[in-house]
């Protein structure tokens, strides 16, 4: 099973709309700075608090990345 396919099954079990590819590749890009300013698994739980915070993605991409930490 894809990334993609697994993240479908999972939406439509939570009956939720799957993200569309802007989205996907904005939440990864979210993980990855959240993951390279600090310990990796600080990147699941900023697209957690991401998804709570009500915000747009870009707009939580660069909040996310004005936070200091160990890379850019």
């Amino acid at each position: 099973m894809t990334d993609r396919q697994w993240i479908d099954a999972f939406a439509a079990v939570l009956g939720i709309p799957t993200p569309d590819d802007m989205e996907f590749a904005r939440l990864l890009d979210l993980a990855g700075v959240a993951a390279h300013a600090s310990e990796r698994t600080a990147a699941p739980v900023a697209c957690w608090l991401a998804a709570r915070s009500g915000r747009e993605i870009d707009e939580v991409l660069a909040i996310a990345k004005g936070i200091p930490g160990e890379s850019p």
